[in-house]
């Protein structure tokens, strides 16, 4: 149970920054903004960071960029869940016949991170052998992107109306002001 402790007679600010909403399904953020407005009080205010969705200033081709970058940052990172399946749960998946997959599902707004198998092979874990055919993938990671109108209805059906919607110059990212309400 999370309590927000008060001034007497001022209001709260609560920061959700970083875009990090978008790393949860819709019902999953509108699950954690209609928690956190439960802890608010009418007038109380929420600051929020969202990734947008590509637009006129802002392409695929620069979203998929960003989540398969040329210094192999991000590849090493969803290829480290494998090693970590190895370690953790003394799986047997050979990193290297994988490669990184980044996709950007228009249908649900968001970048998907995939690990494609680049070869058959069958995989262990407790006792099951798990098969990838070359080309399978293995669905690691979502990151939904906001439209404006996406954004207002995900703030209004949880509890909060927008004050005021700022943009990068870009349109990349937007940081919203939204008060609680009745």
């Amino acid at each position: 149970t999370y309590t927000i402790e008060r001034l007497a007679n001022k209001r709260v600010l609560a920061l959700y920054i970083g875009s990090s909403i978008g790393n949860f399904s819709p019902a999953e953020a509108a699950g954690i903004l209609t928690n956190l407005r439960s802890h608010l009080l009418p007038g109380d205010t929420l600051l929020l960071g969202t990734d947008l969705a590509p637009g006129p200033r802002k392409s695929v081709d620069t979203l998929i960029a960003a989540y398969d970058d040329a210094a192999g940052v991000t590849p090493a990172y969803n290829r480290n869940l494998l090693t970590r399946l190895n370690r953790d749960l003394e799986t047997n998946f050979h990193p290297d016949c994988f490669a990184h997959r980044a996709r950007w599902n228009g249908a649900e707004s968001r970048m998907e991170m995939h690990l494609e198998s680049l070869v058959a092979q069958t995989v262990s874990l407790d006792g099951h052998r798990i098969p990838f055919a070359a080309g399978e993938t293995i669905h690691t990671e979502n990151s939904y992107k906001f439209t404006e109108t996406r954004l207002r209805q995900l703030l209004e059906t949880t509890g909060y109306a927008i004050d005021r919607l700022l943009q990068d110059d870009d349109n990349r990212y937007a940081v919203t002001l939204a008060k609680a309400v009745e």
